[in-house]
C-alpha cells in the first residue's frame, strides 16, 4: 500500500520570519511565551524558597569568616529589627534563585521571540555574546566576594577591641546582593567593546589607541561604584576590567585580520589626516597633439519587447 506523504507547512518559525503571522498571532505567540516563562519562575521560586537558608548562609559566610563574629557556641552574630524580616528576606533570596534557576527557560523564551526577526549572522553572534556573558557575570559574582571580605575586614578593623560589632541582617545581604550584580554587571562591558567591533563600528587598532582614558575611566568607576571605601575593592574591580578590555581588544585584532580590514588606503589616518591620492596621471609633453576624445553613441530605442514588463 502506497502512502501519500503530505508536504508539512512552514514552522511558526519560518511563518515569523517571513512576516506572514499576523498581528494577533504575534500577540497570542508572547502570551504563550510569558505564561511558559512565568511558570517556569514560579517553579524556580519554589525552589529557591527551599534553598533560602542555605543560600542565605552562603551570603553570610564573608562576615562569619572573619574574626570576633561569631558567639561562643559558634555560630555568627547578626540582629533582625523587625519580626518577619528574615523571612521577608528569604522570599527576596528565593525570587533571585528562582531566576537563575528557570534562567535557561525563560531566556529560550524570549530568544524565541525575537530571534525571528534578527538576520542569520545576527543570530550567529547572538550565541555567541550569550554564550560569553554567562562566565563573565560569573567571574565578577566570585571577585565581589573576595571584595566583600576584604572590605569588611578593613572597615570593622578600625572598630577596636573595645567596641562590638553586629549587623544587621536584611542590610548586610542587601550589601552583599548588590556588589555582585554591580561586579557582574560590570564584568559585560568587553562585550559592548567587542560589539562596536563586530558591527564594524571601531577597529582594534582604534579601541587600542583609547587605551589611556579607558585606564583612567575604569579607576574613576570602580572608585565611585565601589560601596566600601578601602582601596582593595576599587583596585581589583579596575585592574580586572582593564585585564577584560586588553583582551576583548585582542579579539578585536583577530577578528579584523579575519575580515581583511586595515588594508585600505585609509587605514592607520586619523580623521584630520589628509590621505595620499591614489590616481596619477602620465605627464604630457609640451606641444604634444591631444588625441580627440571619441564621440558618445546615440541612445538606442527600446525593444518594443519589453513594453508590457513595463
Amino acid at each position: 500500500m502506497a502512502f501519500a506523504l503530505r508536504r508539512r507547512g512552514p514552522t511558526k518559525f519560518e511563518r515569523a520570519s517571513d512576516g506572514s503571522m499576523t498581528l494577533i498571532e504575534h500577540i497570542r505567540e508572547l502570551r504563550n511565551r510569558l505564561f511558559r516563562a512565568s511558570l517556569a519562575i514560579l517553579v524556580g521560586f519554589g525552589v529557591g524558597f527551599w534553598l533560602a537558608t542555605p543560600v542565605r548562609e552562603l551570603l553570610q559566610q564573608p562576615y562569619c569568616d572573619l574574626p570576633g563574629s561569631k558567639r561562643a557556641d559558634g555560630t555568627c552574630e547578626f540582629v533582625q529589627l523587625g519580626v518577619a524580616d528574615v523571612f521577608l528576606l528569604d522570599l527576596k533570596i528565593a525570587l533571585w534563585v528562582g531566576l537563575i534557576v528557570a534562567g535557561p527557560v525563560w531566556l529560550y523564551q524570549l530568544w524565541a521571540f525575537i530571534a525571528p526577526g534578527l538576520h542569520r549572522h545576527e543570530r550567529k553572534y547572538a550565541y555567541f555574546f550569550t554564550a560569553i556573558a554567562a562566565p563573565l557575570f560569573a567571574a565578577g559574582a566570585f571577585l565581589a566576594f573576595f571584595v566583600v571580605r576584604k572590605g569588611l575586614e578593613f572597615l570593622i578593623g578600625f572598630s577596636g577591641s573595645d567596641i562590638d560589632t553586629t549587623l544587621e541582617i536584611t542590610r548586610y545581604i542587601s550589601f552583599v546582593t548588590n556588589l555582585i550584580l554591580l561586579f557582574g554587571v560590570a564584568f559585560e562591558f568587553p562585550l559592548v567593546i567587542l560589539m562596536l567591533n563586530f558591527v564594524g563600528i571601531a577597529s582594534g587598532r582604534r579601541l587600542l589607541s583609547w587605551w589611556r582614558v579607558v585606564i583612567f575611566l575604569f579607576f574613576a568607576f570602580a572608585a565611585v561604584v565601589t560601596p566600601t571605601p578601602d582601596p582593595f575593592g576599587m583596585t581589583a574591580l579596575a585592574l580586572c576590567l582593564c585585564v577584560l578590555y586588553f583582551a576583548a581588544v585582542g579579539v578585536a585584532f583577530i577578528n579584523d585580520k579575519r575580515r581583511g580590514r586595515g588594508k585600505e588606503v585609509y587605514a592607520g589616518l586619523d580623521d584630520d589626516e589628509v590621505s595620499p591620492l591614489t590616481h596619477e596621471p602620465e605627464p604630457v609633453e609640451a606641444g604634444a597633439r591631444v588625441d580627440a576624445v571619441a564621440p558618445v553613441a546615440p541612445p538606442q530605442p527600446i525593444d518594443s519587447r519589453y513594453d508590457d514588463m513595463t
